[in-house]
């Protein structure tokens, strides 16, 4: 998954990230919550990975409403 978020809005970005999640097994575990969050944290535009970044944000659902806001 190489996904980068690019021009898309972070709902589109976060909808397209979940759509391609389900061909990656991986991350579709709990043990997986942080590795998820991670990888969805690097394909956000500079902008807003620098300011959700300090959070460290580990909870999916919540990386990315904080992401929509900061967008």
């Amino acid at each position: 998954m190489e996904l980068k978020q690019g021009g898309m809005s972070v709902s589109e970005y976060a909808a397209k990230f979940e759509d391609l999640c389900r061909f990656a097994l991986h991350y579709n575990t709990m043990e997986a919550e942080e590795d998820k969050c991670v990888k969805f944290e690097n394909g956000l535009r500079p902008d807003i990975k620098h300011l959700i970044g300090f959070s460290e944000i580990r909870n999916f659902p919540m990386l990315v409403n904080k992401s929509r806001i900061c967008d």
